[in-house]
Parts: C-alpha cells; sequence; structure tokens
C-alpha cells in the first residue's frame, strides 16, 4: 500500500519550500525518486531541501559529475542525477552499493535510468509542467511516520 499527494507548486519559490517540508519531514534512511521532465524543477527541490539542513553554496545538477555529496544534519546525502547514464551497471563503478547507510538520503534524479540497481523509493516525487506552474505528486512507501510526513506537507 502506498500513501499519494498531489500539490499545485506555483514557483521555484514553492518547489523549494516542498523541499524544506521534505528536510523536515523525510525519516533516515531515505531513497528519493526525483521524476519529471528536463527543467521540470527536480534541482530546484533538492536545493530547497539542502538548504533547509544548512547548505549555503550553489546546488547545481550532477548531470556530469552523477553524484554529489553533502554532509548536512548529521548525515550523510546524496543528490544523483543519472541523466546520462547508458546502462544502469554503471552505478556499480560509482560506488553507490558502499553508500547504503543507515544515516544517509538518496536524492536520485532520473531512476529510472538505473532501473533494477537502485534500492526502493522510500518516496518519489513526481513533477509536471504547467502553464502556470507545477503539479507535484508524492507517492509515499507505507511506513509508520508517513502519515504524519503527507499532513506535515503544504
Amino acid at each position: 500500500m502506498t500513501l499519494e499527494h498531489d500539490i499545485w507548486l506555483a514557483d521555484s519559490a514553492a518547489t523549494e519550500a516542498l523541499g524544506a517540508d521534505l528536510a523536515r519531514l523525510l525519516p533516515t534512511p531515505a531513497i528519493v525518486y526525483l521524476q519529471g521532465d528536463l527543467g521540470a524543477g527536480k534541482t530546484t527541490l533538492v536545493r530547497g531541501l539542502l538548504r533547509a539542513l544548512g547548505h549555503v553554496g550553489a546546488v547545481k545538477s550532477p548531470t556530469y559529475t552523477l553524484i554529489e555529496p553533502y554532509e548536512l544534519a548529521g548525515r550523510r546525502i546524496l543528490h544523483c542525477d543519472l541523466y546520462r547514464l547508458a546502462d544502469p551497471e554503471e552505478l556499480e563503478f560509482l560506488g553507490l552499493r558502499d553508500e547504503l547507510d543507515d544515516n544517509h538520503w538518496w536524492l536520485v534524479e532520473w531512476p529510472e535510468r538505473g532501473a533494477g540497481w537502485l534500492p526502493a523509493a522510500t518516496l518519489t516525487v513526481v513533477l509536471h509542467h504547467h502553464a502556470d506552474g507545477r503539479r507535484c505528486e508524492l507517492v509515499c512507501a507505507d511506513q509508520p511516520g508517513w502519515a504524519k510526513t503527507k499532513a506535515g506537507i503544504r
């Protein structure tokens, strides 16, 4: 069973605010799949999440590096962008399996490119473009505490 929640995001500020909400509410560890077309707001959401945890620098999509690590709020956070992956087995060479830990969050853009290799998502965030904003679908794995998480999101 999963919990689903739809949210309207009027602009980038609302998308970052959702990221900040998730920073407060995600369990640890967590695997977050971020889905949506190019420019849908995946990295914007990650920026809001990371800033809510105290990151003050730039947050760029790791399109070329594939993984950008952060140490924030007592946990390791891996922001992954798998857009350029040709085969999911390429993830083996990145050492991601070594990063499965009880104190980690994985924020994975384009998770479908790692299908069959990535662990199951704790939360899937799907962003859709609209002329006057974005529609966001949250699909939460059925875990203790997720009802509280859903209630805590705008």
